[in-house]
């Protein structure tokens, strides 16, 4: 488990920020670009020096200003993945990786063969670093931090310098961090998407200070955060199982606490856990249960909350056995008598959910 309690003022803001994160899974830092993300985890590397505070890694101290405590960056036994990966230019990807193993301070629980496996590697082992496409830099450079035998991985944006397509891509080698060799991960990142898909918890940070934290379902439901979160991208996160799917019509069927939810072009083995998010503008509203219609996603719930900030537009969080956000123009509001406690029906389409956006859980 990851500890910290830490203060530190730059000539811009002052970072005030105190969180853990639980051993195996990954926690996200979540904020726009320049509220202090990349250097709290400077912090916890070493690279900079909090004024006061605390980091603590399992039963090991970082870092503690009362006790005189600062262990420099290579005594520390992180890893750390840049956004520019920062490969050695003369040396081919089979080296790279081994001078990672090279870091190394403890006893090697993660082989050079398994990390080539997992983040199939094997084809590009020698390779140097200008004939790889992006994709190909940054799994190397994880396996190269994977090699230094780190019981902590910090990751800096390391998917925002590679296109939408190569990220998702990348994706579940990330989640394979987790899944498969059981390390705590913090993650750096302004795309929403990436930190629903990968996290276990979200950190949101504003000028250097924690806003709110928390499991991704429960922040992403959260109306009061979406100018945080981002209002574009603003939807509820739900926790399903895979339990069916269609072959002859290529739909999944996720079951939640609200139902199935079906989508399409998701073929996953039965009893996987993964997070599905509904876009807010995704969602319809009608009165009565829909009859001849196109739409494969009804479910019947209650309204609990509608967030109104005086524009054309409202969110309203409807209860489905689990929160669903709906946006709507005021106009529909009030010509569907709408309010809090108003049972109504909900209508997602199934193809209007990216299967790129769903993401597996450690954390049930």
């Amino acid at each position: 488990m990851l500890e910290l309690n830490l203060t530190h003022r730059f000539q811009e803001f002052q970072i005030n920020l105190a969180f853990k994160a639980k051993q195996g899974s990954i926690t996200s830092l979540f904020g726009r670009s320049g509220t202090g993300k990349t250097s709290i985890i400077n912090m916890i590397a070493g690279i900079v020096t909090p004024d006061t505070g605390m980091i603590k890694v399992g039963e090991d101290v970082l870092f503690d200003s009362a006790k005189g405590i600062n262990l420099p960056p290579e005594k520390r036994k992180l890893g750390y993945v840049f956004q520019d990966c920062r490969l050695f230019p003369h040396l081919d990807v089979r080296r790279n990786l081994l001078y990672g193993s090279k870091a190394a301070q403890n006893g090697k629980k993660i082989t050079f063969d398994h990390v080539v496996d997992v983040l199939g590697v094997h084809t590009l082992l020698e390779r140097k670093p200008a004939n790889l496409s992006g994709g190909e830099k940054q799994r190397v450079a994880i396996g190269r931090a994977l090699l230094s035998q780190p019981r902590l991985l910090l990751m800096d944006e390391p998917l925002a310098s590679i296109d939408i397509q190569l990220r998702s891509e990348i994706l579940p080698y990330i989640e394979d961090l987790r899944d498969t060799f059981g390390l705590t991960v913090i993650y750096v990142s302004h795309s929403i998407d990436e930190v629903i898909r990968l996290s276990d918890k979200m950190v949101l940070i504003s000028n250097g200070i924690k806003q709110a934290e928390g499991n991704v379902e429960e922040i992403m439901s959260r109306l009061d955060l979406h100018s945080l979160t981002g209002r574009f991208n603003a939807g509820a996160v739900l926790s399903t199982t895979v339990e069916s799917y269609d072959v002859d019509y290529d739909l999944t069927g996720l079951a939640f606490k609200g139902g199935t939810l079906r989508v399409t072009g998701v073929n996953l083995t039965k009893g996987t856990s993964i997070r599905a998010h509904i876009l807010a503008r995704d969602v319809s509203l009608m009165l009565h249960r829909p009859v001849g219609t196109s739409i494969l996603n009804v479910f019947e719930g209650t309204i609990i909350e509608v967030a109104d900030e005086g524009g054309p537009q409202l969110d309203l969080k409807i209860d489905i056995g689990t929160p669903l956000i709906a946006r709507i123009t005021r106009k529909s509001f009030n010509d569907l008598d709408l309010a809090v406690s108003k049972n109504i029906f909900t209508m997602i389409k199934a193809v209007a959910i990216d299967r790129r956006s769903l993401g597996r859980s450690a954390l049930d």
